[in-house]
């Protein structure tokens, strides 16, 4: 079954760490660019950050020095380390496989607040 699973989420003080996780599985994974999206109430879905097949990475602005994704491919999943959390990093966080397909994971609910 093609599929990604996100988990992680939670609530988060001002300041805090998450670590997010997408499993992937049903297709093949190592040739797949990966990519975290999120979305914020009323507002459009952003790209967080990227990771290429050979680990290249990329990252939005507002997450720069905070954020870290990182793959594995032999276990076929994607992280992303959330460090020094701000009230404006909750969102529903989606993990995004690129390559033949487009494929999208339900998402995981990020609350930061105190």
């Amino acid at each position: 079954q093609v599929q990604l699973v996100e988990s992680g989420g939670g609530l988060v003080q001002p300041g805090g760490s998450l670590r997010l996780s997408c499993a992937a599985s049903g297709f093949t994974f190592s040739t797949y660019v990966m990519r975290w999206y999120r979305q914020a109430p009323e507002k459009e879905r952003e790209l967080v950050a990227v990771i290429s097949t050979i680990g290249n990475t990329n990252y939005a602005d507002s997450v720069k020095g905070r954020f870290t994704i990182s793959r594995d491919n032999a276990k076929k999943m994607v992280d992303l380390q959330m460090n020094n959390l701000k009230p404006e990093d909750t969102a529903v966080y989606y993990c995004n496989a690129a390559g033949r397909r487009s494929l999208w994971g339900q998402g995981t609910q990020v609350t930061v607040s105190s």
